[in-house]
């Protein structure tokens, strides 16, 4: 069997002959008809000189700069253009030749007769050959029978992929859309047969017992629609990946799978400034903290894609690092330099590595984020998420770092729990760093994120898979969900757009019930035994959480899903070495997160009027 790369040139080599072959019966033919179909004046040896001319012309053009240059799918309409033109140039060189030749080779009207005759048989050849493909592959057994929802260009090459892949377990038999202008049109051999309303009728008429979403810039709205029209005919709906999951590829039936929670709830088409996020990142040194989390993880896998000189990825947890290696090198050998194992709590640890590393660009993810564990412990809170970030902010200050970007939450807008409260103050300082350093300090706020380690959902797929029951602490608490992707995307937006000292708010579309999240999760499992409890909120927890406090005044950006606010700086000379216990720790960050707080509002809340009289008292000896 010949290798793939020879394949293609044999195949290619033979076409050509054929071609070659059809313009010296064309020119025959074309001087026959000419003649009123006499012999004698047509087999003479001018035709024959016109007709090789005409066939190594055809070979000479095709090779340098049509058909064959490449390998195209037959018949497609990208070889039809390729031939067509291909055989413009041919006739237009015999006719220059007929005018301008003397004594007259071939009658003047013989080179475009000649060029009707042999573009009619390319392309029929073509076109015969490829419905005989499409045949083949459409009554192939063991293909499973499929609809197809979107002809646009992401259900067309889904389609072209299917139709010629031997190895696709799926054969498309009808196209669906919306668009009434697509109607009665046909792709590939597959017809467009209506819209939403008659994905029943197909399914019936063609014996499909699936439907793919082909649409992978839909949102959430569109998938939740399509997949309740699929079942309310009894269709299984399946989806392709979102596009920028797809970047620089065709759907497969490889990308073809089942319809989960993200698609449901976090589908959002996102528009990025490549250019200015590749200007602020390519060939520089990036570092990012907490790179073994759900959201530090992403970013490195993103920001792998725009090519930094070095991408440092630090966290405390070794097994996660080597998971991220293993995405982005394929290997889990922990033996680069840029894998560093390390804790933000550590301060000399911060220094030594950001003094070995200089990185240009720092995207601060790390941080403790479970809500009722943090109620519990809140010391731990301070200890990582507020002298942490401090750690991580002066190291970076102390090695001239160009950008420093603070992944912060939605619960420090208004925050009234330990973790709102801590994520507020690495805002402030964070704000209050920009103030001093020389590059652009920033922080970027958003909601939850779908799938992430400690979310909502791998909880509940858990609680199904036992049996039940899911637990819910309210029938009416909602939350801002996204995709991890979507969301580091936004980060790197807002890290290109953001001025020094403010919060970047990404917007999180709309609130979502968390008990229709596992109604959701529960219908898609199958089973309808699994009943839904109600906990009750746990402490510090809200009904809704907010991306604005009513105190902040947002302001629109360049980006349509980006938008700023101001935070008001907070001195790290405040909360540095500050000697607490878990009793206290809440107080003290509930103090340090108000507006305008400082060192006498935070010792009044620990030590009552004598503290605050003895600070107010030292703050006047000091100025």
């Amino acid at each position: 069997m010949l290798a793939p790369r020879r394949r293609d040139r044999f195949v290619r080599v033979t076409w050509c002959l054929i071609d070659a072959s059809v313009w010296v019966v064309a020119i025959y033919a074309a001087t026959w008809l000419r003649h009123a179909y006499e012999l004698e004046p047509t087999f003479v040896r001018n035709t024959a000189i016109v007709a090789g001319a005409a066939a190594l012309g055809h070979v000479v053009v095709s090779f340098a700069t049509g058909p064959y240059r490449k390998g195209h799918v037959r018949g497609s309409f990208e070889e039809v253009l390729e031939v067509a033109a291909t055989v413009a140039i041919v006739c237009s060189g015999l006719m220059a030749w007929a005018m301008t030749a003397r004594p007259i080779v071939v009658p003047r009207t013989v080179p475009i007769m000649a060029a009707l005759i042999a573009s009619l048989a390319m392309m029929a050849t073509r076109f015969v050959i490829r419905a005989a493909r499409q045949r083949h592959w459409a009554t192939l057994e063991g293909k499973e029978r499929i609809l197809v929802f979107g002809a646009g260009n992401g259900g067309r090459l889904l389609i072209r992929n299917l139709r010629h892949d031997p190895t696709s377990p799926y054969i498309p038999v009808a196209l669906l859309d919306d668009d009434r202008g697509k109607r009665r049109r046909s792709f590939d051999g597959v017809r467009v047969r209506g819209g939403r309303d008659h994905i029943a009728k197909a399914a019936e008429a063609y014996d499909a017992e699936k439907m793919v979403i082909a649409i992978p810039s839909a949102n959430a709205d569109t998938i939740r629609e399509l997949r309740q029209a699929a079942a309310e005919a009894g269709v299984k709906p399946l989806v392709v990946p979102t596009m920028s999951a797809m970047v620089g590829r065709t759907p497969t039936s490889h990308d073809i799978r089942d319809v989960n929670l993200e698609d449901l709830l976090g589908r959002r088409p996102v528009t990025l400034d490549q250019a200015a996020i590749a200007s602020e990142l390519d060939s520089r040194t990036v570092l990012v903290t907490g790179a073994g989390g759900s959201i530090g993880s992403e970013l490195c896998r993103q920001i792998a894609n725009f090519h930094p000189s070095k991408l440092v990825m630090l966290d405390r947890d070794e097994s996660a690092l080597q998971s991220v290696q293993l995405d982005l090198d394929g290997h889990g050998l922990l033996e680069s330099d840029s894998i560093v194992l390390a804790d933000i709590r550590d301060q000399e640890a911060m220094h030594r590595v950001f003094q070995q590393h200089r990185p240009d660009v720092v995207f601060h993810a790390a941080a403790l984020k479970h809500l009722p564990l943090l109620e519990r412990y809140p010391l731990e809170a301070w200890k990582t998420n507020v002298l942490g970030t401090l750690n991580v902010l002066r190291a970076a200050q102390g090695s001239g770092v160009g950008t420093f970007v603070n992944i912060s939450t939605d619960k420090a807008a208004d925050p009234v729990c330990v973790l709102g409260y801590s994520k507020r103050i690495a805002e402030r300082l964070t704000a209050d760093m920009a103030r001093h350093a020389s590059g652009r300090y920033l922080s970027v706020r958003f909601g939850n994120v779908l799938g992430s380690r400690g979310s909502v959902i791998p909880a509940f797929t858990r609680q199904i898979t036992q049996g039940g029951p899911v637990t819910v602490t309210h029938r009416d608490v909602q939350r801002y969900f996204m995709l991890i992707p979507e969301a580091c995307q936004l980060v790197m937006q807002a890290a290109v757009m953001g001025r020094p000292g403010e919060v970047m708010v990404l917007d999180m579309g709309t609130p979502v019930r968390i008990r229709e999240i596992a109604e959701t999760l529960i219908a898609m499992s199958g089973r309808d035994d699994i009943e839904v409890i109600y906990t009750g909120l746990r402490p510090g927890e809200k009904m809704s959480e907010d991306l604005f406090n009513a105190a902040d005044q947002s302001r629109a950006t360049s980006h349509q899903l980006v938008s700023s606010v101001d935070v008001p700086a907070l001195d790290g000379n405040t909360v540095d070495g500050m000697p607490l216990t878990h009793e206290r720790a809440a107080d003290w960050m509930r103090a340090c997160a108000r507006e305008g707080a400082g060192p006498i509002d935070a010792r009044f809340v620990l030590g009552g009027a004598d503290a605050i009289n003895a600070a107010r008292l030292e703050q006047g000896r000091s100025s």
